[in-house]
């Protein structure tokens, strides 16, 4: 009833999986049915702390009971808590913060903010990046099938490179470039990493051109590769930071974090959000970062990396169909000679669940909380699908 319920009111713009999905543990999810599942899905990121934590669950019970709406033209506790410890964790310089409800929103602020500071129109961004579907967003995200139906819509001053290519971003990057936004790993296109330099590069023609740096962590920050924030892997500093998905444990909630110069650009009303920064999701957001802190997150997801991406490449070794594994962290993909569909279709039915890339790319985002049994369960299920299919490939 819950997925006929659905399909008849939702707006179909979702791939949808045969399931319902009504209650979360950790790592572990259960369906109407009350089936198990391990989750290496995560809500595409968002659930970098586990299903449910109980200390994001006590926080919001807490608040429901205080105050669950303060616009930000009036002060709160909770807010002020939340702006401090985000900064405390920040990369060192980044020391202003905007608060929103999502990634693709705090996109859209890093972009004013950016023209805003230079007094510059061009944005350069990367072929294969996703930074979000709202029109600021898509024009900096760089997937023709997003693009095309509103590309008359799209900011025309943007710019796209080859991912990783210096020379090419040296070549694009102008004196009328206001920023280049990369993500350090990119997620959408298949868990991408950068080659060693590439970053530390983008930082030098940054400097050298007069235009600023803005890193996208939304999907790799709060310890999902196994520093707090990706770009540390590279001992790069961002102008402005994008943070969204995990941040509030499944509340919706965005921030941008900048140079107090940059964020400082930003005058009375210029970018206002009426949500941004409300009491429940800050006490969540609140609790998530004393959660990954207290409970050394991404340490654990360094470790528990190395043990999942072990798992894969035991798979690649015993499936000739993987083509490559890679990833850093808990942040993992594995890239096939063919169509996954079949490949989540089946796993689901054996209880696991996993997300994709484009047709031939599954990409694993579990919660942080996640633990060595349950990566080993889930790589087991792994192997006896790509068994199964195999086989019946092969019949």
């Amino acid at each position: 009833m819950i997925i006929q319920l659905e399909e008849k009111y939702m707006v179909n713009v979702y791939f949808r999986y045969p399931v319902a999905i009504v209650r979360g543990s950790g790592a572990i999810l259960w369906d109407a049915e009350g089936r198990r599942y391990i989750d290496l899905m995560g809500g595409y990121g968002v659930a970098i702390v586990g299903h449910s934590h109980p200390k994001v669950v006590e926080a919001l019970k807490t608040q429901l009971d205080r105050l669950t709406i303060c616009h930000p033209s009036l002060y709160n506790d909770v807010r002020a808590s939340l702006l401090e410890k985000l900064v405390t964790i920040a990369p060192k310089g980044l020391d202003k913060v905007y608060l929103c409800n999502s990634g693709a929103e705090a996109i859209e602020a890093a972009i004013k903010m950016a023209k805003k500071y230079t007094g510059k129109s061009k944005l350069v961004s990367t072929m294969g990046g996703f930074h979000g579907k709202t029109l600021g967003a898509l024009s900096l995200t760089w997937n023709p099938k997003y693009r095309e139906p509103f590309k008359d819509l799209l900011i025309k001053s943007v710019e796209f490179v080859p991912y990783g290519n210096l020379e090419k971003a040296e070549e694009v990057v102008d004196e009328n470039t206001a920023a280049f936004i990369v993500e350090p790993i990119q997620g959408e296109s298949g868990v991408r990493i950068p080659p060693d330099g590439y970053l530390k590069g983008l930082r030098d023609v940054c400097d050298r051109k007069g235009s600023l740096l803005i890193v996208d962590e939304i999907q790799t920050g709060l310890g999902r590769t196994g520093t707090m924030w990706a770009c540390q892997h590279w001992n790069v500093k961002p102008d402005i930071m994008c943070v969204a998905k995990g941040l509030a444990g499944g509340v919706p909630m965005g921030a941008v974090l900048a140079r107090e110069d940059v964020g400082e650009s930003l005058k009375l009303g210029e970018h206002t959000s009426t949500f941004g920064g409300n009491p429940l999701a800050c006490a969540a957001a609140s609790a998530v970062i004393d959660i990954i802190v207290g409970e050394k997150l991404p340490e654990r997801a360094e470790r528990l990396g190395e043990i999942f991406k072990r798992e894969l490449e035991k798979l690649k070794q015993n499936h000739p169909s993987i083509r490559e594994v890679r990833g850093l962290g808990l942040m993992r993909a594995v890239e096939l000679k063919f169509d996954v569909k079949d490949v989540i279709v089946k796993s689901i039915e054996n209880g696991l669940i996993t997300l994709y890339s484009g047709r031939n790319i599954l990409r694993f985002l579990p919660p942080l909380v996640i633990d060595e049994g349950q990566i080993l369960e889930a790589s087991k299920i792994l192997d006896d699908v790509l068994d199964t299919l195999s086989s019946t490939a092969q019949g």
